[in-house]
């Protein structure tokens, strides 16, 4: 079976809504990650439309840690959104810099706290999907196959992405470049094939992105 075989075979039974809401979200998903790449405060207006539209998507897929990263993405980036235009010389680009050793401690505890929490999620994910009853509950990680014990590192990386571009350090896109690769076959695996493919996609342009940040920063 061919990519466009797979591709029709997966999107046969799901929602025409579902399907819309995908293609949009990627569409400005992957606009977010072009205005990233030429440091410029469109990146957030964007990828906010994207991440919202996604929090929808991984809630109906079960991907937990994926919404919850959605939902922190959407906050985050109005945090990016105030510290990049009080750093916009021109109102629309930013420069930028190398993480300090404070800001890796933060991340550092961002990426702890986020194991720790989506891992909660999960553990309780029978009782929240028993909308909230304990009755015949069994609570445990006993029902995680491979992608969702994926999803909680990824989301964890994406986590400390977001809180470092924020910050505008080059370093952002180290974390980007590792959840995408990643993501690419648990998207696969969980019948998401036009998000599988831009994961590919991000994955390429964030080897772009720190290749055009850190040409900046030597310039700088």
């Amino acid at each position: 079976m061919n990519f466009l075989e797979t591709l029709t075979a997966q999107y046969s039974s799901y929602a025409t809504y579902l399907i819309i809401f995908e293609v949009i979200a990627v569409i400005f998903g992957l606009l977010s990650v072009y205005f990233s790449i030429k440091k410029n405060i469109w990146v957030y207006p964007t990828g906010i439309i994207s991440t919202v539209l996604f929090i929808y998507i991984m809630f109906v897929f079960g991907l937990l840690g994926d919404m919850l990263i959605n939902v922190y993405y959407t906050a985050m980036s109005i945090y990016g959104w105030i510290l990049w235009a009080k750093h916009a010389e021109d109102h629309i680009h930013v420069e930028v810099k190398t993480a300090s050793q404070n800001d890796w401690k933060v991340g550092s505890i961002l990426f702890a706290g986020s194991l720790i929490f989506v891992g909660l999620i999960y553990y309780f994910k029978p009782f929240i999907d028993n909308q909230f009853s304990m009755q015949d509950v069994k609570l445990g990680l006993y029902h995680l196959d491979w992608a969702n014990y994926t999803d909680i590192v990824t989301t964890s990386l994406f986590l400390v992405g977001m809180y470092f571009m924020a910050k505008r350090n080059l370093e952002n896109w180290i974390f980007w470049i590792v959840a995408d690769i990643v993501c690419v076959p648990m998207m696969f695996y969980k019948g998401l094939a036009l998000t599988g493919l831009q994961y590919f996609v991000f994955t390429a342009m964030a080897i772009i992105g720190y290749m055009e940040w850190k040409k900046n920063l030597v310039k700088s």
